[in-house]
């Protein structure tokens, strides 16, 4: 599925560049995805899409005057794992999500139903909520969201 997500996410700039459903299926079983994954992948953004929705809604405030500090459920810190949340605070420290995209991020985490999900996977989830409300991340922040486990070396300190 998280195949899928990025390659949507490099071919097309903007969610509504995506042709309709029926022709993207097509293009992606062309390009050589089964058909459970594109089934997948396209099930979790129109859920992505909806959790947006109902977010913004139930919270339009809430980026605006939320200072406070987000305590994380054991379920959550189970599937997220100390490092993503970590992460996820660096970003929101670092003013690239805002405390609904945070919200957001850590919804679609758990819907993936994985006993603990990858910082990997945890930054395409960052990358596509960005996306499916057309921010791009700035030229840093972008390096270090598609940067993986396996390209990281231990940073030199000066």
């Amino acid at each position: 599925m998280f195949d899928v997500l990025v390659y949507l996410y490099e071919t097309y700039y903007r969610p509504d560049a995506c042709p309709d459903s029926e022709a993207l299926v097509k293009k992606l079983s062309a390009v050589g995805f089964e058909e459970e994954e594109i089934s997948k992948a396209l099930g979790w953004l129109t859920d992505l899409a909806e959790a947006t929705n109902e977010f913004a809604e139930s919270y339009p405030q809430q980026t605006a005057f939320s200072f406070g500090i987000r305590i994380y459920a054991p379920q959550e810190m189970d599937v997220l794992g100390t490092e993503a949340v970590g992460f996820l605070q660096f970003l929101e420290s670092a003013k690239v999500i805002d405390p609904i995209q945070r919200e957001i991020i850590i919804e679609r985490a758990l819907a993936v139903s994985e006993s603990q999900v990858s910082l990997d996977k945890i930054k395409v989830i960052v990358l596509m909520v960005l996306w499916s409300q057309g921010k791009e991340p700035d030229a840093l922040i972008f390096d270090e969201l598609f940067s993986t486990d396996e390209d990281s070396e231990p940073r030199l300190m000066h």
